[in-house]
C-alpha cells in the first residue's frame, strides 16, 4: 500500500514519466445544457461549494509556498549554478518537499478539507475536489517561477467551471446527457451540425462545466474534451507556406509566398459605446446617492472664465457599500452588452485567423509587448484584442504542425529599414514607406510584414529580401491598393 502511495505521488509530481499517460491529440467540444429551476439551484450550490474550496487550498497553497521561499535549502538552491541542472533541481526538490508543497499533497489537503466540512464532501465528488487542488497549485506555482505577481481568490462571478479526470468517475458524459452524482442534465445537440456530429463520434477523456451569465441569468454547458483532431471546414484549409506578420493595435499586416493583406481587428463589431457611457453615468448616480459618506466633498473649479461644481473622487481604503436594485440592473445591463461586444470581436478576428492560415503556416512576427501597449491605448486594445489574435495565431499553426516564430524588434527594426541596409527613422504618423532604392511607395505596414519573411534567428537578411521583392512587388502593390480602397469607402 505504502509503495502504491508513493508511486501515486510520484506521477503526480512529474506525470511526463506516466507511461500510461494519454499523449494523444484532443480538442473541445461546447454544447449547451437543458436544466430547470431545482437542476439551476443544485448546480449553484455545487459550483458555490467547488469556489469555497478552491479557496481554501489556494490560501493554503500560497502559505506553502512562502515557507519553501523563505527557506534556508530554497535560498540555497537559488545559489547553485544553472549549469549543474541535477543538483539544483534535487536541491529545490527538497525544499518543496520540506513543506510538502506538491501537487500531490494539495489534493490530499482537498480531500481532507472537503471531508472535514462535510456539506462540500456531499456536493462535489473527489476527483472534482482533486482538480480543484492542481487548479490552485499551478496559480501558486506560477508565483513562485516569477510568471505571476500574486493570486487570486475567486468570488462567484469569477469561478466558472468545474471539470473532472476521466469519464469514467465524477463528472460524466453518458448517453447524449452529463451524469454528476445523482444529477443528470441533457445536452442540446444539433443533428445536422457536422462538427457536432464529428465531436460525439470521438472518445471523452473528461467533462468540464461550464457558467456562463446571458442577460443576468445563469447558463449551462459542458465542454467535451475529446480524443482525436477536430473538424475542419473545407474553407479553413492551412497551406504549408512562409507568413510574415506586422501586429498593430488595429490591424495585421500579412505577406505569404502569392499574396498579401492588411487585415483589421473585429471590423464591424458594435461597441455599444453609447449605451454603456449612459449605464455607467446611472450607476455612478446610483452610487454618489446611497453611498454619501464613501466620497470626498464636492469642489468648485475654474473652466476659462466659468466656475463650476466637480464631484468628488471616492475615498481610498476599503469602503462598505450599500448597492440599490436599480444599481443592480444597470450593472447586469452593462455586463451583458461588454459581454456581446466581446463575443463579436472574438468571432470576426478568429476570421482573420484563419485568413492568414490559409496562406501559410510558418509564421514570423516581431515580439511585440501587447501588454504595454495596453498602458498606453487602454480601450482600443480592449475592443480590438491584437494579443486574442497573435495567442490564436501560435496555437493553430503549432497545432496543424507550422511554427510560430517571434523575433527582437530592436535587433531588426523592421519599420525603419530600407533594403540597402540603411535605417531612417519614421513618425507614427508616416503610414508609407519610402524606400531609398527608388522602388515604388508601400505601406508601411506591409512592407514590414514582408521584411519579416527574410528575418533568421533575430537577423534580417537583406540578400534574401532582395530577391523575393522582385516576385512579391506586385503583391505588395495590389494590398496597398485594397486597403487604400477599403478605408476610402468608410469615410463614404
Amino acid at each position: 500500500m505504502i509503495v502504491i502511495l508513493y508511486l501515486k505521488r510520484l506521477l503526480c509530481q512529474y506525470p511526463h514519466l506516466n507511461p500510461y499517460r494519454s499523449t494523444k491529440p484532443s480538442f473541445v467540444l461546447e454544447l449547451p445544457l437543458k436544466t430547470d429551476s431545482k437542476q439551476d439551484l443544485e448546480l449553484q450550490a455545487r459550483f458555490n461549494a467547488a469556489m469555497r474550496l478552491y479557496n481554501n487550498v489556494l490560501g493554503e497553497a500560497k502559505t506553502r509556498m512562502e515557507l519553501v521561499r523563505t527557506s534556508v535549502a530554497y535560498q540555497a538552491a537559488r545559489k547553485i549554478s544553472r549549469d549543474q541542472k541535477k543538483a539544483r533541481s534535487d536541491a529545490f526538490k527538497s525544499a518543496r518537499e520540506a513543506y510538502r508543497f506538491a501537487d500531490y499533497d494539495l489534493q490530499s489537503y482537498a480531500n481532507r478539507a472537503a471531508k472535514d466540512s462535510k456539506w462540500i464532501a456531499q456536493k462535489i465528488d473527489a476527483q472534482v475536489q482533486q482538480k480543484l487542488a492542481t487548479r490552485a497549485f499551478q496559480a501558486v506555482e506560477r508565483v513562485l517561477f516569477g510568471k505571476a505577481k500574486d493570486v487570486r481568490f475567486k468570488v462567484e462571478s469569477r469561478f466558472r467551471s468545474v471539470e473532472g479526470k476521466t469519464n469514467k468517475q465524477g463528472i460524466r458524459w453518458k448517453d447524449n446527457r452529463v451524469v454528476w452524482s445523482g444529477l443528470e442534465l441533457s445536452a442540446i445537440i444539433d443533428t445536422e451540425n457536422v462538427v457536432v456530429q464529428h465531436g460525439l463520434s470521438c472518445p471523452v477523456k473528461y467533462c468540464r462545466l461550464i457558467r456562463r451569465t446571458f442577460g443576468g441569468k445563469p447558463r449551462w454547458f459542458v465542454q467535451l474534451v475529446l480524443e482525436g483532431k477536430p473538424y475542419q471546414n473545407p474553407q479553413n484549409y492551412v497551406s504549408d507556406g512562409i507568413v510574415g506578420l506586422d501586429l498593430n493595435v488595429s490591424n495585421i499586416a500579412f505577406v505569404a509566398d502569392n499574396h498579401a493583406d492588411l487585415l483589421p481587428f473585429a471590423e464591424g463589431v458594435p461597441t455599444f459605446s453609447k449605451e454603456i457611457t449612459k449605464l455607467q453615468r446611472q450607476m455612478q448616480r446610483s452610487q454618489r446617492a446611497n453611498n454619501p459618506n464613501n466620497f470626498e466633498q464636492n469642489f468648485e473649479a475654474s473652466i476659462g472664465r466659468k466656475t463650476v461644481v466637480k464631484k468628488g473622487k471616492p475615498k481610498k481604503g476599503k469602503q462598505q457599500w450599500k448597492k440599490s436594485n436599480n444599481y443592480r440592473n444597470a450593472a447586469k445591463k452593462k455586463r451583458e452588452l461588454e459581454r456581446r461586444k466581446t463575443a463579436y470581436a472574438k468571432t470576426q478576428n478568429r476570421c482573420v485567423v484563419n485568413e492568414i492560415l490559409r496562406h501559410g503556416k510558418h509564421i514570423k512576427t516581431e515580439n511585440v509587448s501587447v501588454r504595454g501597449w495596453q498602458k498606453r491605448y487602454g480601450k482600443a486594445i480592449s475592443a480590438k484584442s491584437p494579443g486574442f489574435v497573435q495567442s490564436e495565431l501560435a496555437r493553430k499553426a503549432e497545432s496543424a504542425g507550422g511554427q510560430f516564430i517571434k523575433f527582437s524588434t530592436q535587433k531588426t527594426a523592421l519599420s525603419q529599414t530600407h533594403l540597402d541596409g540603411s535605417r531612417i527613422k519614421k513618425s507614427l504618423s508616416q503610414r508609407v514607406h519610402r524606400d531609398v532604392t527608388g522602388i515604388p511607395e508601400h505601406q508601411r505596414d506591409l512592407f514590414s510584414a514582408f521584411l519579416s519573411r527574410s528575418v533568421n534567428q533575430n537577423q534580417l537578411v537583406l540578400q534574401d529580401a532582395r530577391e523575393q521583392y522582385l516576385r512579391l512587388e506586385p503583391v505588395l502593390l495590389e494590398a496597398h491598393q485594397r486597403y487604400l480602397t477599403r478605408n476610402s469607402r468608410k469615410r463614404v
